[in-house]
């Protein structure tokens, strides 16, 4: 679909009828599940119908198991969004994208299994141990947000389950750092300057609070374009 001129109004209303087209075709006659998530996407972002993104992403993990399809339905169903709300619902259908090689899914699902005990009462399963194994699936498929977040779990603690462990912390903060979050940056910056887990060293930790910033205001540019082009009328 090359030669189109997206910033002219008609000419990118012709492109999302044709890719339109595409993704329909590409779904209902050729089967290909990458590209009924596709479908699914332009249903949810483009047309903004959301039950039909819905229905798709749900027939998409159903029929040919395509991890992120399940792992985006599994998501509506455990907010309600536009459906009826079961979060038990939603949780197996993240787990099947984890399993379905998503790590978002695995991310998604670990930090339900940690914050809600009755997900994994049924098999008799630790629901924090259960959620942690799967931030550490997700983080090893270099999911930063599941580093991040596994990494908070150590700096923190929970009570009864989980003891501090800041070299553990360290550990995955600068794993998710390396990856680009701007957060983990920070906590990199702030155990360096304690020495928590880690050597304490001051020009370490300017460093890291420099690139802390640095991806910070990155990330804040980023959001402002999507909030532009989000202004387009298709």
């Amino acid at each position: 679909m090359a030669g189109y001129n997206l910033k002219n109004k008609e000419e990118l209303e012709e492109y999302l009828k044709n890719l339109h087209i595409e993704y329909q075709f590409g779904c209902l006659s050729e089967k290909n599940p990458e590209v009924c998530h596709l479908l699914a996407n332009y249903h949810e972002a483009v047309k903004q119908d959301f039950k039909e993104a819905i229905s798709v992403y749900k027939k998409n993990c159903d029929e040919h198991n395509y991890g992120k399809s399940c792992t985006k339905y599994g998501g509506y169903r455990a907010v309600g969004k536009d459906c009826e709300k079961d979060v038990a619902e939603g949780f197996k259908y993240m787990l099947k994208g984890c399993e379905q090689g998503d790590p978002k899914g695995c991310l998604n699902a670990g930090v339900l299994s940690v914050t809600d005990n009755k997900l994994t009462e049924s098999k008799g399963e630790n629901h924090v141990a259960v959620g942690m194994n799967l931030l550490r699936k997700a983080c090893d498929a270099s999911n930063e947000q599941a580093c991040f977040y596994l990494s908070g779990i150590f700096l923190s603690g929970i009570e009864g389950v989980v003891e501090k462990n800041f070299k553990e912390a360290y550990v995955l903060s600068l794993k998710s750092c390396e990856m680009g979050n701007p957060y983990a940056c920070a906590n990199v910056s702030i155990m360096h300057k304690k020495g928590d887990g880690v050597q304490q060293n001051a020009e370490l930790a300017k460093t890291f609070k420099t690139r802390a910033e640095q991806l910070l205001k990155e990330v804040n540019e980023l959001k402002k374009q999507i909030k532009f082009h989000q202004g387009i009328d298709p």
